[in-house]
Formats: structure tokens, sequence, C-alpha cells
């Protein structure tokens, strides 16, 4: 029972500082681990519409680090696992969030922290782990104000997320900026001259929507709204009523499915039944295409394009080939983000690797961070890519998918 007191008091007390901020004159602690063992913590939702997703990253992550058996030189590397989802919320949930980002920091042992999934759980674990030192590598977390203050962040990011003014979180995805350029890009391809666009309020779709407008604009595409619609509605008929009166001829969602996309998209069809409907990145799950997993009506299918930063196999190195033989094998057909959780996981193995001159050096906190944000042309299963000051990849390719037979189905890839 004191123990537990203990760590309880321990993470109140991190959460508290980090509020506080701190000078950005501030160094991150050069923390090495005492012991053979390395802990990296992977966080995704495990419970909800998108487990789906986040159980393609987790198994990603897992298969990357079976494939060097869990070892680096004289360190065997430990996986654990975080649900950032409860049962309440249906999905990820940001008191889980805070609760398991604590259990990382307060493990002596942990060298590094893959995830979150979400961008709204990146924007909570980052401060905490950046004052511990923790490097950190999203697979998926893609909104543009965790990385940089462009055009579509909010004020105070992404200074807000680095209390020690050292930047420790890097993406593998490519951010919103991107998927916004993809998604004006298509929408004008496929006709497309007035969208209207509907965000649920979250971070990953506050900040997709927020990119798209600023997208939009920049190449003549019209906006006939922007509009909030409420999680998880019993129905939003009388919303799309609303919407059909703006007389658009494209609607774009921005959301994830847990949030009632599937039911929004099927009133949105019904109320308007010419109009062409898109999705973003959160939407690139069998749970929101396929009808016998809860998805929409196999009726809407021609209708609805998603775009996702995951690419058709053909436009991958032959090693992605290779990732997802194995990945079939062992957890069966990949959803979407499955490739960037293993490449996520991969990065940072590549880093301990780098970090430790390949498990014969000390691990150090901070020499794994080093290695991460000093990656160069470094060969993936995504491509050749380079990760910046910042922590943003340099790939910028992203995926069309339609929706055939209530499968996602890869269309093209478009070049930022």
């Amino acid at each position: 029972m004191t123990s537990t007191i203990v760590a309880l008091a321990a993470l109140v007390a991190i959460i508290a500082v980090d509020g506080c901020g701190s000078s950005s004159g501030q160094t991150l602690a050069a923390t090495r681990i005492h012991g053979r063992t390395l802990t990296i913590y992977a966080s995704g939702p495990l419970r909800g519409p998108s487990t789906v997703s986040g159980e393609a990253v987790i198994n990603g992550a897992r298969l990357a680090l079976d494939q060097v058996h869990s070892r680096i030189g004289e360190y065997r590397i430990s996986l654990k696992i975080l649900d950032d989802a409860t049962v309440a919320r249906g999905g990820w949930d940001p008191g889980q969030t805070t609760i398991n980002v604590g259990v990382a920091v307060l493990d002596p042992t942990t060298i590094g922290y893959v995830g979150d999934f979400n961008s709204g759980a990146s924007a909570i674990s980052i401060p905490p782990l950046n004052r511990a030192g923790i490097p950190q590598v999203s697979p998926t977390s893609a909104a543009v104000g965790l990385t940089s203050a462009a055009l579509g962040a909010q004020p105070g990011e992404p200074q807000k997320y680095y209390p020690t003014g050292i930047r420790t979180f890097a993406r593998v995805v490519p951010n919103d900026r991107i998927q916004a350029i993809a998604q004006v890009r298509v929408q004008q391809e496929m006709g497309c001259t007035s969208t209207f666009v509907l965000t649920d309020g979250e971070v990953d779709g506050a900040d997709a929507a927020r990119s798209f407008e600023v997208a939009a604009e920049a190449a003549h595409l019209r906006l006939a709204g922007v509009g909030m619609f409420v999680r998880d509605a019993t129905s939003y008929k009388a919303l799309a009523t609303g919407v059909a009166q703006m007389a658009p001829d494209c609607v774009m969602i921005a959301a994830d499915t847990e949030s009632g996309a599937v039911l929004l998209t099927t009133d949105l069809a019904a109320a308007m039944p010419t109009v062409k409907i898109f999705g973003t990145a959160g939407l690139a799950e069998s749970t929101y295409a396929d009808p016998s997993q809860g998805g929409i009506p196999l009726s809407v299918d021609s209708r609805v394009v998603v775009t996702s930063p995951t690419l058709g196999l053909s436009e991958y190195p032959p090693s992605a080939r290779a990732f997802n033989t194995a990945y079939t094998r062992r957890f069966g057909p990949p959803q979407p983000d499955a490739i960037f959780g293993y490449e996520a996981m991969s990065l940072m193995l590549y880093g301990i690797e780098r970090a430790t001159d390949r498990g014969t050096e000390p691990a150090v906190r901070s020499r794994v961070r080093t290695a991460i944000f000093g990656t160069h042309d470094r060969h993936s299963v995504l491509g050749t890519y380079s990760i910046n000051g910042n922590g943003d990849t340099s790939l910028q390719r992203y995926g069309v998918y339609g929706i055939v037979q209530g499968h996602l189905t890869f269309w093209e890839a478009i070049d930022a």
C-alpha cells in the first residue's frame, strides 16, 4: 500500500510540474539506464472501434522487436503495452493516457516510448516524457502543432509540449499538412467545387480540418462551411439536413471511427443522395468500411473516399512486402496503420543500437534521442527518409482509398 501511495504521489508531482512549464534554457538529463534490461512502452487504444488499428500498430511493433530477438548486444529489450482506451469513453481516454505515461516515466528501465496513436493522446504524453528525457516515436500522431508552429497549429504550439526546450518526440507518419494537400487534390480530381467540413472536435480531427482549410484556400477550393458534430450522437439527421441546405457537392469528415463517424456518414448520404464523402486517416480502418464490423452500409461505398498515410505495397520497397507477409502469417491481414507501428519500433531500436554502439556501451536516454533525431536517409519499409530537427519525417506521400464491398481499396499515391 505504501509503495502505491508513493508512486501515485510521484505521478501527481510530475503532472503538476509539467503544468507549470519551465524555462527553455533547461537541458535534458543524460539518464543512464542501469542493468541489462531496457524497457520500451508502446501505447494505443485497445478498446472501442479503433481497437483494430491500435492492435495493428502494437502488433507491428511486436514484429519489429521479435525480428531482433528482443536483444541489442548485451541488452534485453522488454516491451510493455499500454491501453489508453476505456470502456466508458469507447476509445482513447485522456485520463487513462495520463496514468499510462506516468507508469513509463516512473520506470527506471524505460529507454523509449512508441506512441501515442492519437494526436490528442500525444499532446498529453509528450510533456512528461520530455521532462524525463524519454525519447518518443509516434507511428500515427499527425497533428501539425505537435512539432511545428506552421499554419494549422494552435497558439502556443509546439512550445507548450516541450518544457525542457529540447525535442524528444519524433514521428514516422507525414503530418496533417501533407494529408490536407492530398485531400484537396483528390477532391478536385473528383470534381468537387464546394466542400463542407465536419470535425469531431478532437485534436486529430480539429487539426486535420484546420490544415484542410489552409490547403483548400491555397488551391482555390471553396469551403461551403465548417462545423463540429457531437461525438456518438444517436442521430445526425438534423445535422445532415442543415449541411444539405448549404448545397455542397462534397463533404469531408475529419474524425476517427469511434466518434460516431459511421452513423454520421450514413445520415449524410441519406440527406444528400449525390454528395461525395471524404474521410481523413482516422477512418482508414475496417470498423468504418466494413458493415460486418459495424461500418457503413455497402450502398454508400461508391461515394466514400478515405485518405491514409499508408500506400499500396507496389509503392513501397521490397522490404514492405516482406513485412506484409510476416505480419499476415502471424496476425492476419494488416490494417493500414500496422506498417507504421512496425517502423516506429524499428526506428526506436535503430536509435538504441546507434546510441549503445550495438549494445556494447551504456544505455543513455539522451543519446538515444540524439540518435533518433540524427536519422538521415534511413532505408525502411516506408522508403528512404530522414527525421528533421522538429521530429518530422521527410516522407511526403499520402494514399487515397476507395471502399469496395466493405474493403478499403488502394487507388493512388499523392506526392505533396
